[in-house]
Order: C-alpha cells, then sequence, then structure tokens
C-alpha cells in the first residue's frame, strides 16, 4: 500500500490529466510555494490559480506521473506533460522532475525542474536559439508566463 503522500502526488497528476485546476487547487496547503523554470517562485493563491490557468487554456494536454515516492514530509516524482504550446501552435513534450514537502496531507511546497532549453526550443522553435538558451532569454519566458498569470487573475478577480 502506497504512502498517502505518494496518493497526493498521483492525485495531483490524475487532476491535470483531467484539466481539473480546481481539483489540482484543493491538493495545495494555505501559503504553499511552488517554483519552476517557466514561472519562477509562486506562493499562495497563485499556485492553484497557475493551475487553473493552465487547466482553462489546456486544449489537448495529456499529464502522467511515475516515480512516485513519499514519505510524512517529503516526496518525488517525475511527470511529463504533453500538449500544444497555445502561443506558436507547436507540440511540447515537458519531462519534469518534482519535489514536494508536506503539511497536513497536503502539498507545502513544490520545486519543477525540467531544462527550459529543451521546452523552449520545442514551444517556440527558432526563437529558442534566441531565447531559450541565456539567462536573458530564461527572464523573458518568466516574464511572459507571469504576466499571463497575473492577467488571468486579473479577468479571474483574484488580484494581481
Amino acid at each position: 500500500m502506497s504512502h498517502p503522500n505518494a496518493a497526493l502526488i498521483e492525485r495531483l497528476y490524475a487532476a491535470l490529466d483531467a484539466k481539473d485546476g480546481e481539483g489540482m487547487a484543493s491538493l495545495y496547503a494555505p501559503g504553499a510555494t511552488f517554483e519552476d523554470p517557466a514561472f519562477g517562485r509562486l506562493e499562495g493563491a497563485e499556485v492553484g490559480d497557475m493551475w487553473r490557468m493552465l487547466c482553462a487554456q489546456a486544449g489537448d494536454l495529456s499529464a502522467s506521473v511515475t516515480n512516485v515516492r513519499a514519505d510524512d514530509e517529503t516526496g518525488s516524482a517525475d511527470w511529463r506533460a504533453d500538449y500544444t504550446f497555445s502561443a506558436t501552435g507547436r507540440f511540447v513534450e515537458n519531462r519534469i522532475q518534482a519535489t514536494y514537502r508536506f503539511r497536513d496531507g497536503l502539498i507545502a511546497e513544490q520545486r519543477d525542474r525540467f531544462s527550459i532549453w529543451r521546452w523552449s526550443r520545442q514551444a517556440l522553435g527558432p526563437v529558442a536559439l534566441a531565447l531559450g538558451s541565456n539567462p536573458v532569454g530564461a527572464s523573458l519566458i518568466r516574464r511572459r508566463a507571469r504576466g499571463q498569470l497575473a492577467a488571468w487573475r486579473r479577468r479571474q478577480g483574484s488580484g494581481e
């Protein structure tokens, strides 16, 4: 029988595969943090809103998770998201390594690691040669992702 926190991780990606942003948001503790190369660090309500936004815009998204490990405090997993990047219409297969910290049966911290260079080559095509291969390009990608989240949150009445 798997640890309850391993089941929590599996529920997170089942909800993502089902494009259930509300379900994903409900798995995070109040004040949770999330960090990845595309969005940088998100805190509190931003975390759930990021998943709500991504699921609302998902289209052909599919997600899967493997190598799930968890105990009372920490966990890790490898997950994959396959989707068409809406800004360019290009297909992306993003492979992510995630680590978690848990509090009260919910995710308190999540850190996703993936190659921003690999992602940008798939999502952006030739433009990635200028953007994804250097810190300035990675910063521009992060600024765009954060700007999209801020605009989505304003439209939803979630704040800045």
